[in-house]
């Protein structure tokens, strides 16, 4: 199982914040960012370095680098635009792109409204970015857009899964590697995680 799930005090501490209804907006939307850099940086645990000739104030040295141009990151809007500032701090040339769903809140399926993705994203590793992986309907939806394109390295990285998300991606798209801060226990009637945190979207951008 390509399954990542971060263990770690400072995410327990960082969670619980997010969770708490009076967490503000600007803390709320620092958090996610934070978290989302925590989780790029263990995704990025395989990426291929470069051999490079470095000039310190002292003399030449060996060094390495990554080619930013090998990866993608792709959110999955709205909520996803949450992420994008985290991941950037890594990897601030990445090419972006985005993809446009929301969820029809009858059939809980995601409907498309936007696509629009880099030059060459086939030749790139993707790194698809939702806060919140519930149902998993729409990261599927997200993950056959890129497949469609001929994307063949996908990581997914979401702040909170619920185990019906990771179980919905695993059994449609098991190449895919998933990362998530948090783990929680189920989805209630209406396809939230609980006990979840409301609606990442809303909260990041102060909608509601």
């Amino acid at each position: 199982m390509k399954e990542v799930i971060l263990k770690h005090p400072m995410i327990e501490h960082k969670i619980s914040i997010l969770r708490n209804e009076k967490t503000s907006t600007k803390e709320f939307r620092e958090l996610i960012s934070e978290i989302a850099s925590i989780l790029c940086l263990e995704a990025l645990k395989d990426a291929k370095l470069e051999e490079i000739t470095v000039k310190t104030p002292i003399t030449l040295t060996k060094g390495y680098r990554i080619n930013e141009d090998n990866y993608a990151f792709v959110p999955i809007l709205r909520a996803g635009m949450g992420m994008v500032d985290g991941v950037l701090r890594l990897m601030p040339t990445a090419k972006i792109g985005h993809i446009g769903l929301y969820r029809n809140e009858k059939t809980l399926e995601p409907v498309e409204y936007y696509c629009k993705l880099p030059n060459n994203i086939e030749e790139k590793t993707v790194i698809l970015l939702d806060p919140m992986l519930a149902t998993g309907g729409s990261a599927v939806n997200a993950i056959s857009k890129l497949k469609d394109r001929g994307v063949k390295k996908i990581k997914f990285l979401s702040i909170i899964s619920a185990p019906a998300g990771i179980k919905k991606i695993q059994e449609t798209y098991p190449d895919v590697e998933i990362y998530t801060a948090y783990l929680d226990k189920e989805l209630n009637e209406f396809g939230y995680i609980v006990p979840g945190l409301g609606d990442a979207g809303d909260r990041i951008y102060g909608t509601k």
